[in-house]
């Protein structure tokens, strides 16, 4: 009888041996899914990569656009005045030719979109 005791007493005992091991994997998954798909995990930090790389190319894209600008207005500086592009400058904002120049008006094509040169 005192071996069908023991038998009684080890079964708690695996239970709680298995308890243990039970608990950590749940844990470790838990950690592991949210290192995956959490807020701060790998699939967010994919996802920010890929939004600097967009943002640096908008951002090459725009300081080459600053740098053209930067020469056009230098251009027009009072110490280094290019009187070409003061002349090309004036008669596009105040619509004027030259007293030897042809203008030739066109009549806009419908579906077309005009670009002023």
């Amino acid at each position: 009888m005192d071996s069908y005791t023991m038998i009684r007493t080890s079964e708690p005992l695996r239970l709680r041996q298995a308890l243990i091991p039970f608990v950590c994997i749940v844990v470790l998954g838990y950690f592991a899914y949210h290192a995956v798909y959490g807020r701060h995990g790998f699939i967010s930090w994919l996802d920010i990569q890929n939004r600097i790389d967009t943002l640096e190319h908008q951002l090459s894209e725009v300081e080459g656009m600053r740098e053209q600008l930067d020469r056009q207005v230098a251009l027009l500086r009072p110490e280094s005045l290019d009187p070409d592009l003061l002349d090309e400058r004036a008669r596009a904002a105040l619509g004027y030719g030259g007293p030897n120049e042809v203008v030739i008006f066109l009549e806009p094509q419908p579906g077309r979109v005009q670009t002023p040169r």
